[in-house]
């Protein structure tokens, strides 16, 4: 057996296996990346709404607290209350 004439007729099969293999594996990481991009785009847009409705909730927080003139017990049931027929709304739509 020859091994040097062997080696010589594999090696251009083993480049080109080579190559397809460098290349697939390039196109299956850029996949994923971009899949890894949308998803964290997702992700702070939902923070982002999380975070305006904490802010809302906190000035409506600091309102109650810093206001004199209301009862805070009141408020706070009220809040609730908005909160109960929000819920019910939703569930309804959802029902739809």
């Amino acid at each position: 057996m020859n091994l040097p004439g062997v080696a010589a007729v594999l090696a251009p099969f083993l480049m080109i296996v080579g190559i397809v293999w460098v290349i697939s594996r390039a196109k299956l990481e850029e996949k994923r990346l971009s899949l890894t991009s949308d998803q964290s785009a997702d992700e702070a847009t939902q923070y982002s709404a999380r975070m305006a409705e904490m802010e809302e909730r906190l000035q409506v927080l600091e309102r109650i607290v810093t206001d004199r003139g209301y009862d805070v017990a009141t408020q706070i049931e009220a809040l609730r209350d908005k909160r109960r027929v929000e819920g019910q709304l939703e569930d309804r739509i959802g029902a739809l």
